[in-house]
């Protein structure tokens, strides 16, 4: 529910396109100097969602406000230029023949030429980007350019600053380090911002506020803390790490599986499947009996993949540890009982991603 400190509402939301719903009833509201992270998968429609918010695209149903103000919706439709929102592109839409400050000073037309001057000047300074403020588009890196494209979007001081997966054309090193600069940066200056992303971990990282879609719909929103560790829905737990799927059966308070007996949390009844993420997956002597089926060094951790009587598929366990474990090895395991997530067998045949 919007309140006086909410920037943003987004109040069932539809859009149409044809006969696809891009976007079902969507309600979503951000407050004031939060950073919002909208993920799911592609075609999800978070893209979509953000370009409602930008007028770029209109609505066939909800209402859309900022600040307070209508924008969207009930006979409303105010253009984008009028909304005081900041949008950065994924390709970051540079002009090519303007440097970084004439591209910084193209989105503060709506100043006076010498406002607009000392507006761009005090965003160059205030993002520590003088030394590029000069040159051209093709003389940037890559981080640069994301950096140049930023201070474009944040010099009018929108009210609200919308980013459409902002890092995902740069490597995975520079993109640690340009995501960390960016998210400092947007706190310090108290700035609302939305980003649209398909990567599990930097939403989790970045975002105050996490919103999950899918197939148009809102699925789950919460802090990256909650949504992980306690999701509400199979598909949440799913999208946010790779999961070990344990058929249960329950025999009054307790959950009988293939690799334990553990306690039934209120609402279980029936099929169930227990969800047990791979870390939670550990070596203990009175553990059931497991043969190893392979083993996979992935840097920092190592994987195995573990053939339990009961089980169709492999148990996959994740370490930080060298167990020195050889393929036909029989060890045993056990599953950490308060790891573990419940969720009816229906629901998680529903919900499953795709190839997980």
């Amino acid at each position: 529910m919007a309140t006086s400190s909410t920037a943003l509402s987004i109040d069932k939301v539809t859009k149409r396109f044809g006969s696809l719903e891009a976007l079902s009833a969507v309600s979503v509201d951000i407050a004031r100097g939060q950073i919002a992270c909208l993920v799911g998968q592609s075609g999800c429609g978070k893209s979509t969602l953000l370009r409602t918010i930008a007028g770029v695209e209109d609505i066939d149903g909800g209402t859309i406000t900022i600040e307070g103000r209508v924008v969207t919706g009930s006979g409303v439709f105010v253009e984008p230029e009028d909304r005081n929102v900041g949008f950065m592109f994924q390709d970051y839409a540079l002009f090519p023949h303007l440097t970084a400050r004439q591209n910084i000073l193209f989105g503060l037309k709506g100043l006076g030429r010498a406002a607009a001057a000392v507006r761009a000047d005090e965003t160059i300074a205030r993002l520590g980007i003088s030394a590029l403020a000069d040159r051209y588009p093709h003389m940037l890196s890559g981080g640069e350019q994301q950096r140049i494209a930023l201070a474009r979007a944040l010099a009018p001081q929108p009210h609200v600053l919308l980013m459409d997966e902002p890092f995902s054309n740069l490597d995975r090193r520079l993109r640690d380090t340009v995501r960390q600069e960016t998210v400092t940066l947007l706190r310090s200056l108290g700035t609302t911002a939305i980003i649209v992303t398909h990567d599990p971990e930097e939403a989790l990282s970045l975002g105050d506020k996490v919103v999950l879609m899918h197939k148009g719909k809102v699925i789950e929103t919460g802090s990256g803390d909650a949504i992980y560790s306690f999701p509400q829905t199979a598909y949440a737990a799913e999208f946010f790490s790779r999961v070990n799927r344990i058929p249960a059966h329950r025999s009054g308070d307790w959950l009988d599986t293939a690799v334990g007996r553990f306690p039934a949390p209120c609402g279980s009844s029936g099929a169930v499947l227990v969800y047990v993420r791979p870390q939670s997956v550990l070596l203990d002597t009175q553990g059931v009996a497991a043969t190893v089926m392979g083993r996979t060094l992935l840097g920092e951790i190592e994987e195995v993949s573990l053939s339990v009587s009961g089980l169709e598929t492999p148990l996959i366990m994740r370490t930080s540890a060298r167990c020195g474990l050889d393929v036909g090895n029989t060890v045993q395991v056990k599953i950490d009982p308060h790891e573990i997530m419940v969720f009816a067998a229906d629901e998680s045949a529903r919900s499953a991603l795709p190839g997980v």
